[in-house]
């Protein structure tokens, strides 16, 4: 169907579907988005779509600077710790 009443010119979601947040940075540890940011994502205008998808690579490190280090899996069982 060519009907241009369907047709959106939308920002895509950011959503990798690894929607878990973050303890202390409270941002999804999959896109980097807030909760109430993902919450109203279908009702934000496109240029807040934007905006928020230009801030997430910055999101990204600080999730990943305040990710705990790993621990476990096969090798440290194997180390005996």
């Amino acid at each position: 169907m060519t009907d241009p009443v369907w047709r959106r010119d939308e920002i895509e979601s950011p959503c990798v579907r690894v929607c878990v947040l973050h303890p202390t940075e409270r941002l999804c540890m999959g896109c980097y988005r807030s909760g109430a940011e993902i919450a109203s994502w279908s009702r934000l205008a496109p240029e807040e779509r934007r905006s928020v998808m230009d801030e997430l690579p910055a999101r990204a490190s600080r999730v990943e600077a305040a990710r705990p280090p790993r621990r476990g899996g096969r090798a440290a069982r194997l180390r005996g710790e």
